[in-house]
């Protein structure tokens, strides 16, 4: 089966052409565009079109926020899409639409052991339901039903849940936060914009002054996530101060995710942030926050965890949601 296959993010939006066997998926053409450049997926889609010389019949995209009755207002973006509108405008036989996490776990069958990264190898021969996290431009969840036989992946909107601090500078944080943007969310600590707030908070707490890196990202509006990691990596305090207590709450809101689903045959972690900064979550922090469950530490420290490194996974999963649609 041949569809056209996208994963729209608030930052970045990549179609292709997917090719699709059972859990096997091939992609080529794969093109990526800057979201924000564009007013609509459909200026996008024909863009790609123009530049290939490609036309599917099928196509499948994957959303970064909630999808209803096939539509979607995007989280991190002033879009409106419609998958009527879509297949009506652009002259597709049929449109799927589906939340981005929803598509990464619809991904996660196709990928093979190469393109996982190991954080915790869990319980030998590990069965049952599964869950993606992905910190990226935000924080999206999803779930893998296991029936017996095979995962169903269905999507979340958990990432939006309420933050819990633990200890007196996580409450700083919370305080701090909600004097800036009133209601705190996942999304708001374990994310890019999350690494941004978790820094600029212990900028203030510690009356830092910023490495040049960070002050050029500050003063630009440019990517301070990435800057803030940059510093870290070079030896600054406050930024490695800010990355470590990220990989701490990343793996607290992993674990929390995979106490809600059972998640006993996995965790997988999603999204742009984790395979940048693997050595960071491979350290104690990230470990320590996913398995500190009090009684259910035993239970923890039997789920597998791992990092997902293809950044396709999404496509691969659009892909794979519209061959089980079509059936």
């Amino acid at each position: 089966m041949r569809v056209l296959v996208g994963d729209i993010g608030g930052t970045k939006t990549g179609l292709g052409i997917a090719e699709v066997q059972g859990d096997t998926v091939s992609l080529d053409l794969h093109r990526r565009y800057p979201s924000r450049k564009s007013v609509s997926l459909g200026e996008i889609v024909t863009t790609f079109f123009d530049e290939t010389g490609c036309q599917c019949e099928m196509a499948a995209f994957a959303v970064a926020g909630p999808v209803v009755s096939g539509r979607s207002k995007t989280t991190n973006l002033p879009w409106q899409i419609d998958a009527a509108e879509l297949q009506k405008n652009l002259g597709f036989k049929r449109v799927g639409l589906l939340n981005d996490l929803e598509a990464v776990a619809w991904g996660v069958p196709a990928l093979t052991r190469n393109e996982l990264a190991v954080l915790q190898p869990g319980a030998s021969g590990a069965v049952g339901n599964a869950c993606v996290v992905a910190a990226g431009t935000g924080l999206g969840e999803a779930g893998l039903f296991w029936d017996g036989t095979k995962h169903h992946a269905f999507p979340t909107e958990g990432g939006h849940t309420d933050f819990a601090p633990t200890d007196d500078r996580e409450f700083a944080l919370l305080n701090y936060l909600q004097k800036k943007v009133g209601r705190v969310s996942w999304e708001r600590v374990v994310s890019g914009i999350g690494i941004g707030n978790i820094y600029a908070f212990l900028a203030q707490w510690h009356k830092a002054v910023h490495p040049p890196a960070v002050a050029e990202a500050l003063r630009s509006d440019g990517d301070i996530a990435a800057a803030v990691a940059e510093a870290a990596n070079n030896g600054h305090a406050i930024s490695q101060e800010a990355m470590e207590l990220f990989a701490v709450l990343y793996g607290r809101e992993a674990g929390n995710t995979a106490l809600k689903h059972m998640a006993l045959g996995g965790v997988y972690l999603g999204g742009g942030i984790a395979p940048k900064n693997l050595a960071l979550l491979q350290g104690p922090g990230f470990a320590e926050g996913f398995r500190d469950k009090g009684r259910m530490r035993s239970l923890m420290e039997q789920i597998p965890v791992q990092v997902i490194l293809d950044p396709l996974t999404p496509l691969y999963g659009a892909a794979r949601y519209m061959a089980a649609e079509i059936g």
